[in-house]
């Protein structure tokens, strides 16, 4: 006994060239890809600036603790010293900035917490 299959003929499939895209996305439409953006892309990464130790580029030896302009301009908005990685202070000059800060607060110049943190007498944790 001999069984006959119903063949149909298939239907002809999309032959890909190599010069249709595939997959899809805007190329594939035939559309344009939006413009990168000015430092987007081609595996570049950002490197910010280095900083520069102010002391150093004044070529300042002696920190003076009365100099207090200089020395606010190391304090946060709450009367704490600012870390290096964000003022670009080197290494000696930071350890001797935080001697006069703690000499000019001593002296009554530069406050230990910032104002509003005296006046309501908020305790950020007890």
């Amino acid at each position: 006994m001999t069984v006959e299959t119903e063949t149909t003929p298939a239907a002809p499939s999309a032959v890909q060239t190599p010069f249709q895209p595939q997959g899809t996305g805007p190329v594939a439409d035939g559309q344009r890809r939006p413009p990168r953006r000015k430092g987007e892309g081609y595996g570049r990464k950002y490197t910010p600036r280095r900083k520069v130790c102010q002391f150093c580029a004044d070529k300042i030896s002696y920190i003076d603790f009365k100099d207090l302009s200089r020395l606010r301009r190391h304090l946060s908005d709450r009367g704490k010293i600012e870390p290096r990685r964000k003022t670009g202070t080197c290494a000696l000059h930071q350890r001797a900035l935080a001697t006069a800060v703690k000499r000019a607060r001593h002296m009554a110049l530069l406050p230990y917490t910032a104002e509003h943190v005296r006046i309501s007498g908020v305790h950020a944790r007890a």
